[in-house]
Formats: C-alpha cells, sequence, structure tokens
C-alpha cells in the first residue's frame, strides 16, 4: 500500500477559535496527502467559530460541521469527531495549528514502515508560531513522563537546533496534533467514548497514552512531520489560565493516578510524587483557592472513580515495569 492510498480523518475540535480556524483549515486544504475526510465539531462557541469553519472548509475534501449547544470540552468533542468519521487512521487536530503540506504524508509514511509494531499512535514534531520565525521554540516531540506523575512534551519551550531528529518510541502523542490508528482507539474506548468525558478537557491525552500503553500499543515521534502550534496553555502562565482550566487540570492530575498508577509504581514514585502534592495542595489554598472544589468533586466521585480503575485494569494485557520504565526513560529505539 502507498502512503496516498492510506485513508486519514481530520478530526478538529473547536470551542472560540475563530482567529486561528481559517488558517487551520487551509493548511489542511494544502496537505499532499489529500483527507479522506474532515469531520470539525464545535464545543458552544460564542464567537464566529461556526461561521469561520463554513466558509474556510477544502471543497474538495467530504466534510461535517457539528454545532454542539453545550461545552463539552476537548474529550468529548474529540469523541464525538472520532464517533462521525469512518477512516481507519484519525488526525487530531487543534485550530491553533497549521500543519506543513507534507505533515499527513509523512506520518503516513511512518505507519508504512512500521512493520511489525503494535503501532497505536505517531507524534509529529510540533514547533511554536514565534515572531520572527527565525527565533522558532520546539511545541511537543513526544510525550514523556516523570516520577511525579507529570507527563511533559520532549522539547517543550527549548530553542530549535535541530534535536530531535532521529524516529523513535515515545510515551505517547499530543492531543493537539497527531496521528491515531482507529483499531487502537476502539481497543481501549470506554463503549464509544475514546477519550474519557470526566477528563473535559486536559490531561485527556496523557490518559488515553496510558490507556494504549497497558493495551500494548506503542507510539512512535515522527520528526519530519512538522507542524506549528500557537500552544496559549503552558504552566508558566498558570495566574493567566482561566480559573475553569487550572480547575480541570487539578482534578485530572489525582485522576490519572486513581485510574493508572499501580502498587509497584505507587512505591517507586511516592516520595517525588507526595512532595509535589503538597506543593500543589499549599498553592491551591493560598493562591488559586478556585481550585479548591476539585478536592471535593474527587471525594464526591469517588465510587465512579474506582469503578473506572477497575474497568480499566481488567483490560492490562502489558507488566507493570513496561509501563513504569516511561517514568525514567524520555525514548526507546524503534
Amino acid at each position: 500500500m502507498s502512503d496516498s492510498n492510506l485513508a486519514i480523518a481530520v478530526c478538529i475540535v473547536s470551542h472560540n477559535s475563530a482567529l486561528d480556524l481559517s488558517s487551520c483549515l487551509d493548511a489542511v486544504g494544502r496537505q499532499t496527502l489529500r483527507p479522506h475526510e474532515i469531520v470539525l465539531v464545535d464545543s458552544a462557541s460564542t464567537d464566529d467559530s461556526i461561521k469561520t469553519a463554513g466558509r474556510s472548509m477544502p471543497s474538495d475534501i467530504p466534510s461535517q460541521l457539528i454545532e454542539l449547544d453545550q461545552n463539552v470540552g476537548f474529550a468529548g468533542g474529540a469523541n464525538r469527531a472520532i464517533q462521525e468519521s469512518e477512516a481507519p487512521y484519525v488526525l487530531l487536530l487543534n485550530p491553533d495549528t497549521i500543519p506543513d503540506p507534507e505533515f499527513l504524508q509523512n506520518l503516513a509514511r511512518r505507519v508504512l514502515s512500521s512493520g511489525d509494531l503494535r503501532l497505536g499512535a505517531v507524534a509529529g514534531r510540533l514547533v511554536r508560531a514565534t515572531n520572527p520565525p527565525a527565533s522558532a521554540r520546539l511545541d511537543a516531540c513526544g510525550m514523556f513522563l516523570l516520577p511525579t506523575w507529570r507527563h511533559l512534551d520532549r522539547g517543550s519551550g527549548e530553542e530549535d537546533r535541530g534535536q530531535f531528529m532521529i524516529s523513535e518510541r515515545v510515551f505517547g502523542a499530543t492531543g493537539a496534533a497527531s496521528l491515531f490508528v482507529r483499531e487502537a482507539l476502539e481497543d481501549v474506548a470506554f463503549g464509544s467514548d475514546v477519550f474519557a468525558p470526566e477528563f473535559h478537557s486536559f490531561r485527556e491525552d496523557a490518559e488515553l497514552c496510558f490507556r494504549l500503553q497497558e493495551r500494548s500499543w506503542i507510539a512512535v515521534y515522527e520528526p519530519t512531520a512538522k507542524c506549528i502550534h500557537r500552544r496559549q496553555v503552558t504552566p508558566d502562565r498558570r495566574r493567566e489560565i482561566p480559573p475553569e482550566v487550572n480547575y480541570q487540570s487539578l482534578k485530572n492530575r489525582y485522576l490519572l493516578r486513581a485510574y493508572h498508577q499501580d502498587l509497584a509504581n505507587f512505591l517507586i514514585t511516592f516520595v517525588p510524587t507526595v512532595i509535589r502534592d503538597l506543593l500543589a495542595f499549599f498553592w491551591v489554598i493560598s493562591v488559586e483557592r478556585t481550585s479548591l472544589p476539585a478536592y471535593r468533586w474527587l471525594w464526591v466521585q469517588r465510587g465512579n472513580i474506582w469503578k473506572r480503575r477497575r474497568q480499566i485494569q481488567s483490560r492490562r494485557s502489558c507488566s507493570s515495569w513496561s509501563i513504569t520504565r516511561w517514568f525514567f526513560r524520555r525514548s526507546l529505539p524503534l
């Protein structure tokens, strides 16, 4: 099979994204590998996102524009987009991204060269939009984990000096602009939901990556697949971020561990994780009190959290170490 025969659905979730949608959809329309379809789900925007999307959709690519009457976050919007698409490969794309013309083609070539690998996702090389462009900085070159249970993007914020130019295995792929194999997504889904809806809009991609790893699906980083990302949510801007986003971030930090941490990992990462939790707690009670309801939500939902954990862990098909090693390795060779 040639890369031109690889059918890819481009799935985009927008929320008040009118300023970005035109350039994003224009870039999709300029792909050398034509997408099989585009599904754009708008999550209750109050700006001109719908109008902008309607007039910016490439005319030669089958497209759906779905308008939701409530903001279900990235998780809910992405679930709907994936459900409405049909291609065997799914490209999740944020509205604030501008993929290079050969982005899809280079992702497809990596898929076709994967051989016998149980490939679940391919992460591209994301670069932050900067002015001037000569000062480009990396945004994401695959996801990695720290013993504190933080999940970060390799190279995030670093000056682009040509590092990370080797294709290799990584823990996961960011939801901003990554290719997923539908078979893998269906294998780890909760019914028809690929993303856990309770994550809403933060860390939902990391949670999906845990489920993929736990079912022995691998993620690969492909440096030739380049994409610009105008990232707005970064740790250094936490005070500027809307309270709802910070609330979701705090809640989902604990939810991620509740679903995926096993006893061996708990013991290995206990000290750095507890230190981080204490620092977060004191930050919340002293500075970011709008996030305090996250702790109450976790307590009220403890029964549902336990049920979800049992569901996830019952599917696990890999060893404890195959997951825990990612807390100490940023990549593995192909």
